[in-house]
């Protein structure tokens, strides 16, 4: 808890009554963290455990009169990231050229060495960027492609990332090449053997999702990134969706790119993202932003974009430590232990087509499904005006159905009105 000193201490600050209890407040919430970190338990016994999860889903300060199961696409934050946002804000603005420059600014070296020991790096090999699509750009634009080089990816993956590669083919006169994959993707090796099959002498750049923004769906990023090394092919991996929701490291997936945002799993403020870069290949690669020649070999030229907030990268450290305290492979177990639940009782339904992969290794807590005849929007329409459930409608063509992601913060309660919804709409359709 706070200690006096540090609590008067912050009396005397400007605003200092409602710093004081924001304090207070960032105090309790991290014994909150340290009792979830020592709370004993195997990570499947914690993920049955509401007692545990109670504690965690009072850290939240979200909308209960709504269900919200579209946490893929961005998340609500726990109110100790708020405080620190705000805090952080406030004291920003007192002086900004001195207070956020001079001051808040050196303590992003502390957040980037907090970054890299969660991924399992060196820091100089993570820079602080804004979204998964800032840190990813860098890579398909930083580097030097010619008329009629190839770069691969499939079908399914990121649209912003799609169309990135159609402008570089717009401007630059490369070759996209898309392949499709099976999907539900039951054997991964598939995966790989496709990559291998549409790998050509003019390939330059492969990018692969390691987890599916369409279905939950976990590629073999690994396998391809050593397909793409043994050619001396970058490899470029989007982690939007894995960070801090599986449970690896960086050195797991053998990658030199990577990609992600810290607003969705990490519960980091919005607008935040990160992106590695192996330290021998900094070099290598042109930052989106000009920077002068002193940096070309360090990994803060990635964040070289004019005047920007501390306080969004700095409250990033309060959502590590809210990570640290639940624990990466609890935290994995418990959101696969809440996709089980719905998507258990539907598949009993026999009209539920998964377009998902539920086995170990191979997908977390994100799922898609499909119901024979029926547009996912009427499906959607139905969950929001009626239950005001949120979820999000999958229109592509490979994939039609509804996606569905909980989160830490979703009570079983919540998961077993979402099927009572879903059941109802089976028996009754868009009436229901």
């Amino acid at each position: 808890m706070l200690d006096r000193r540090e609590f008067f201490g912050t009396l005397a600050r400007p605003a200092g009554v409602a710093l004081a209890v924001a304090a207070l407040d960032t105090a309790r919430a991290r014994a909150a963290v340290r009792e979830l970190a020592a709370t004993p338990g195997t990570p499947d016994a914690i993920a049955a455990d509401e007692a545990y999860w109670s504690v965690v889903q009072r850290a939240f300060a979200v909308d209960r009169s709504l269900i919200n199961l579209n946490n893929g696409g961005v998340s609500p934050s726990p109110t100790v990231v708020q405080d620190a946002m705000r805090r952080y804000l406030e004291f920003s603005n007192q002086a900004p050229a001195y207070t956020m420059w001079k001051v808040l600014e050196p303590g992003r070296e502390t957040v980037r060495e907090a970054l890299a020991r969660t991924l399992g790096c060196d820091a100089e090999e993570v820079a602080i960027t804004r979204n998964t699509s800032e840190s990813l750009q860098a890579c398909q634009l930083g580097f030097d492609l010619a008329p009629g080089d190839e770069v691969l990816t499939t079908t399914q993956d990121y649209p912003r990332m799609v169309t990135t590669f159609k402008q570089m083919e717009r401007r630059y006169k490369i070759v996209l090449r898309q392949f499709k994959v099976p999907t539900p993707l039951e054997d991964p090796s598939e995966a790989v053997r496709l990559f291998e099959s549409n790998i050509t002498d003019r390939t330059r750049m492969i990018l692969i999702s390691h987890m599916v923004f369409l279905t939950g769906q976990v590629m073999p990023v690994r396998e391809v990134a050593r397909l793409g090394a043994a050619r001396g092919i970058p490899v470029i991996v989007d982690g939007a969706h894995s960070f801090a929701h599986l449970d690896y490291k960086i050195s797991d997936l053998e990658c030199d790119y990577f990609g992600t945002s810290l607003h969705k799993w990490l519960h980091a403020p919005h607008g935040t993202g990160l992106l590695f870069v192996r330290k021998a290949k900094i070099p290598s690669v042109w930052p989106l932003m000009a920077a002068p020649p002193e940096l070309d070999g360090n990994i803060r030229k990635f964040e070289e974009i004019g005047t920007h907030p501390a306080a969004n990268a700095l409250a990033v450290g309060e959502a590590l430590s809210f990570y640290g305290g639940i624990g990466a492979k609890r935290k994995e177990t418990r959101l696969r232990y809440l996709r089980d639940r719905w998507v258990t009782r539907l598949q009993a339904t026999g009209k539920v087509k998964l377009f998902t992969n539920l086995k170990p290794g191979w997908s977390g807590g994100i799922a898609t499904f499909g119901l024979d005849g029926v547009d996912p929007a009427a499906l959607e329409k139905t969950l929001w005006d009626k239950h005001r459930i949120f979820v999000v409608t999958i229109k592509h063509e490979e994939v039609v159905g509804t996606r569905v992601s909980p989160s830490v913060y979703t009570t079983v309660d919540e998961i077993d009105r979402f099927g009572d919804a879903v059941e109802d709409f089976i028996r009754k359709g868009a009436a229901a």
